[in-house]
């Protein structure tokens, strides 16, 4: 895995937070995890309303990130389409059915980290 610089990260997670924003994710959240594990340095985690609608919301992050040429290293999850996970080096995103994303509870198992508020992502988007 190649380094990527901080504004390549914040430049991913930016991409990542407006993607999910524009086709309707639903509770996103950006959780800055890098003091605590050396998975990655963010999380990124959004609801589907439907599994339907998270596997939608997986093909239009790849196809947004794709133009960028930005590839994940790995997915996992998008046939059950309840949880899937998109792992970018740097940011890993969970995209998630509501009912799953309610019993993994992922905020409580990483309450340690900082929660980034993603306004500061939409932003660039709106100015």
């Amino acid at each position: 895995m190649t380094e990527q610089t901080n504004e390549q990260v914040l430049d991913l997670v930016t991409a990542v937070v407006q993607s999910l924003d524009e086709h309707k994710a639903e509770d996103i959240r950006v959780l800055k995890v890098d003091e605590i594990t050396s998975l990655a340095d963010y999380f990124i985690l959004a609801t589907g309303t439907s599994t339907t609608h998270v596997q939608a919301l997986v093909d239009y992050l790849d196809t947004d990130l794709s133009k960028r040429e930005i590839k994940p290293l790995r997915t996992e999850g998008y046939q059950s389409s309840l949880w899937t996970v998109l792992d970018y080096g740097a940011v890993v995103i969970h995209v998630f059915a509501q009912n799953t994303r309610q019993f993994y509870d992922l905020e409580r198992l990483w309450q340690d980290a900082q929660t980034v508020p993603t306004a500061s992502f939409l932003e660039d988007e709106k100015a």
